[in-house]
């Protein structure tokens, strides 16, 4: 058994190999070029960014036999025992089989000790953050002044556990999660120097199941090696990881597309018999309207695939859809959890998506439809028919009718209008401002504002124009701020309907002169409280 894993077998030996981290590589290199390395250096970040591999890189800088520089040789004895483990000059130490205080002052016992055999003796701390904090005590003067034979580094992935003492000490770096795309880029080129056949897709899909870190990336592709029998596919990769097929995917799109929920509901029965997690297909479902949506305003942005596969999509949908659905979505994989089971919760999801759909005509409702139906703005099932076979017309204008038949109040005309549940919720956010010439002007509530999109308007203005003969304007106005005059009227009329001033005005047959209030109802209970 002679294998070695591949994030064994191609860990960075020098800064210019290192995935990422830019902004730490190019202040270590300096700092060595410039001999000002930092007696003790704290690296911090999620697993498998690079924490321990820079610590081991800085060993080989400092003990490289042609000297102390930003480039270690790596092919000196010094550079090749600490790649292979074996420098009795570098001390790795895992903090969280070590936490006693007498295992940290055995370790610090040794360290006025000139090294062995090279030129700079290394503490390398892992998961620092689990020492105790007796260990930490015995830690802080050595720490604070060591000798100059020795440089402390330590690696930890919960910096907020280390206590403000030893950070203090410390010169600290914060390596960032890697992204899918540095990810696939350094899988790439270790596949070409394996000789191993890839797609582009198996690339990308293992680069996003690594979730920023190259070591876990690095360990799935071997396994995606294993199950693909020497080659990385994406249909492999999905098969490994249980990941849905972007067909699948863009069947239900396609599907939203086309308001057909019957081709929906067979692409949800074909993922549940693939025994895929429909909380990760949402996630998924989420992503791809996402890169619709970017696609849209960034072609450039699309890879080949992406191109082919999504751009006749991406002429489908309008702009403010896909913010809609990707909305959609993201809530979705919010509160599936809460739903009876993942597969209810993802086909809410899709059926919502469906809700939301412009109107599409009586060509495109489904069959169940009849045809003298069509389809709302929000692919509801509404009367499509001649006027006349719906109601008798009545006399006189349709806002006159309005005006005799329906309420005064918005609040009246609401219940009045029948209107699918997103749109009802904008309404009843809304508030009337003022009726001119047959035109009813509302105000649309700030919160509310992201979920009135052109076809919401739409559907609510015909709801109005059919029931009650009015026309829709909507105003996004900003609230109006009271001026001082109606402010300090406010406040007399608060004052004045006090029950006890209420009292001493009947009882001394008094009435209050207008403006003469000087303080406001709020102070005026704080003196009385005081």
């Amino acid at each position: 058994m002679s294998y070695q894993a591949l994030a064994r077998t191609w860990r960075p030996r020098n800064f210019s190999q290192l995935v990422g981290q830019t902004h730490v590589r190019t202040a270590l290199e300096n700092a060595l070029t410039q001999g000002r390395l930092h007696q003790a250096l704290l690296f911090s970040g999620t697993r498998g960014v690079g924490k321990t591999t820079l610590a081991r890189i800085i060993a080989s800088c400092l003990n490289c036999e042609q000297g102390v520089s930003a480039s270690p040789c790596g092919s000196c004895s010094a550079c090749q025992a600490i790649e292979q483990g074996r420098f009795v000059d570098l001390i790795e130490v895992d903090a969280a089989s070590r936490t006693k205080v007498d295992d940290t002052r055995e370790l610090l016992d040794n360290v006025p000790y000139a090294p062995a055999s090279g030129r700079c003796k290394v503490y390398l701390i892992d998961e620092v953050h689990m020492l105790s904090k007796s260990s930490f005590n015995a830690l802080l003067k050595t720490l604070e002044e060591p000798p100059p034979h020795v440089q402390f580094l330590f690696a930890t992935t919960d910096p907020q556990k280390l206590p403000i003492t030893i950070l203090s000490r410390c010169l600290q770096f914060h390596l960032k999660r890697i992204s899918a795309e540095d990810i696939a880029a350094r899988m790439r080129y270790i596949l070409a120097q394996e000789k191993i056949e890839a797609d582009d897709e198996g690339l990308a899909r293992l680069a996003r199941a690594a979730d920023g870190s190259l070591r876990d990336g690095l360990s799935l592709l071997d396994q995606a090696i294993a199950f693909g029998a020497g080659a990385v596919t994406g249909e492999g990769v999905a098969q490994m990881l249980g990941s849905i097929e972007r067909r699948d995917l863009l069947s239900i799109v396609g599907a939203v597309a086309d308001n057909d929920a019957g081709t929906a509901w067979q692409a949800i029965d074909t993922i549940e018999e693939q025994g895929l997690d429909f909380v990760e297909v949402l996630e998924e479902l989420a992503r791809l309207w996402q890169r619709l949506a970017v696609g849209q305003q960034v072609p450039q942005a699309w890879d080949a695939v992406e191109q082919a596969d999504l751009g006749p999509l991406a002429e489908r949908f309008a702009p403010e859809d896909l913010q809609v659905f990707y909305q959609i979505a993201v809530n979705a994989r919010r509160d599936i959890d809460w739903a009876p089971d993942p597969r209810s919760g993802f086909e809410m999801a899709v059926l919502r998506t469906l809700a939301f759909l412009p109107d599409t005509g009586a060509a495109s409702a489904p069959a169940s439809t009849p045809p003298h139906q069509g389809r709302d703005p929000v692919g509801h099932a509404s009367q499509a028919g001649p006027p006349a076979a719906a109601a008798p017309a009545r006399e006189g204008r349709p806002d006159q009718r309005a005006a005799q038949a329906m309420p005064e109040d918005w609040s009246g005309l609401l219940q009045h209008l029948d209107l699918p549940a997103p749109v009802r919720v904008v309404a009843e956010a809304c508030s009337q401002l003022r009726r001119e010439d047959g035109t009813l002007v509302l105000r649309v509530a700030p919160e509310v504002r992201a979920l009135c999109t052109p076809r919401v308007e739409q559907t609510l203005g015909e709801a109005l124009q059919q029931q009650c003969g009015l026309r829709l304007r909507l105003e996004q106005v900003e609230a109006e701020v009271p001026s001082v005059e109606e402010q300090s009227r406010s406040q007399e009329e608060r004052f004045l309907a006090n029950p006890g001033v209420r009292q001493m005005v009947e009882l001394f047959e008094a009435e209050m002169q207008p403006g003469t209030l000087r303080i406001s109802v709020d102070e005026a209970a704080e003196r009385t409280l005081n």
